[in-house]
């Protein structure tokens, strides 16, 4: 619409659609193109191109069209190229492809474009792509690379929905627990500081320690014990028992592969208690399943900032106070199943009906 002139220039696309149509019509009906041409505030030589347009492609000549490229045009790479690239950062990371690193960064992407295709790219030119895939940049879970896949999709699959069955049919409680311990040289949170000066925040030379086992369902129940020994199978069994006092009813508690969990003291006890506690174990180098990772998360991030722990009385009196806190906040508690690698728990009809 480069020939419009006057107020027309600022017109919208549609309305730079309409005067060509309208002005088209006119030259339909016999009137003059300088007539025209005045009529709508536009030069004849606009006229006249539409009415050219019109001749050669009838009304859609004189439709508008997005202006700019459309999507995908004119790219250095094909979309099979580009499938095969963003394929390959989200399935490998660089060092499984001969790069350095294990992280993907827009330098790196564009050394593994230059490697399969001999396409130099700038990083801005790497991240127009890296948009246009739908790629965002992430700070990555971590795995052990001991992990089972296969165990773990069997265990979301499988062995969770049957334990969750036997446990609705048996009117049974489930629990997940883990323990956790405290360290009083453990520093939480952050505080502002002169940049380029690290803030010293003073603390006892003396360390110390308290551990804790607890215990939560999706009903927002915690349950837990705090002890400054160190965690054994003795600990379990007593963990067991009190919990088993808390209930009139069967316990299904999942843990992990932790060596107290499995040894012969605990066996024992749960032989003995079979009709109290049933215990189940997550697949091994799983933690990101456990839904009590998130309250050891929570714990370490909520003791105090303003006061630290002198001794270990102190430190184990702050973790109990941050337990009965929890306790009295069951929709926190509830929370913690909604994380992104524990939501297989949750029933899909009805996620709090154990």
């Amino acid at each position: 619409m480069s020939d419009l002139v006057g107020d027309a220039r600022t017109w919208s696309p549609d309305a730079q659609e309409a005067v060509r149509l309208l002005a088209v019509s006119a030259l339909v009906e016999g009137r003059d193109r300088s007539e025209v041409a005045a009529l709508f505030k536009v030069s004849v030589r606009a006229v006249d191109n539409w009415w050219a347009r019109w001749q050669a492609g009838g009304r859609d000549a004189l439709l508008s069209r997005p202006r700019g490229r459309r999507a995908g045009e004119h790219q250095v790479l094909s979309e099979a190229e580009q499938a095969a690239v963003r394929q390959a950062v989200l399935d490998h990371i660089p060092c499984d492809l001969g790069l350095s690193g294990q992280l993907w960064t827009r330098g790196l992407i564009g050394e593994l474009i230059f490697k399969l295709y001999r396409v130099r790219f700038t990083e801005p030119g790497v991240g127009k792509y890296l948009r246009r895939w739908g790629l965002t940049f992430q700070r990555p879970d971590k795995r052990a690379v001991e992990q089972d896949p296969q165990a773990v999709r069997t265990w979301c699959e499988e062995t969770w929905p049957a334990i969750r069955a036997r446990a609705k049919a048996e009117g049974a409680e489930i629990l997940f627990g883990d323990q956790v311990g405290i360290r009083s040289d453990q520093v939480t949170g952050r505080t502002w500081g002169a940049k380029g000066a690290t803030p010293v925040v003073r603390r006892t030379g003396n360390r110390f320690s308290v551990n804790a086992m607890s215990a939560i369902s999706t009903k927002g129940r915690m349950h837990f014990m705090v002890f400054t020994g160190t965690f054994d199978a003795k600990v379990m069994c007593r963990f067991l028992a009190r919990l088993a006092g808390h209930f009139d009813r069967k316990v299904h508690l999942i843990v992990d592969r932790h060596s107290a969990h499995r040894s012969k003291t605990v066996r024992t006890w749960l032989a003995d208690h079979k009709d109290q506690v049933e215990l189940h174990f997550l697949p091994s180098y799983s933690p990101e399943l456990n839904p009590d990772e998130l309250v050891n998360a929570d714990l370490k991030g909520s003791l105090p900032h303003t006061h630290r722990a002198r001794n270990q009385n102190e430190l184990a009196a702050e973790t109990r106070r941050f337990f009965h806190r929890r306790q009295r906040q069951p929709h926190i508690v509830r929370g913690y199943f909604g994380g992104q690698h524990v939501r297989y728990i949750l029933d899909k009809v009805n996620p709090i009906s154990f």
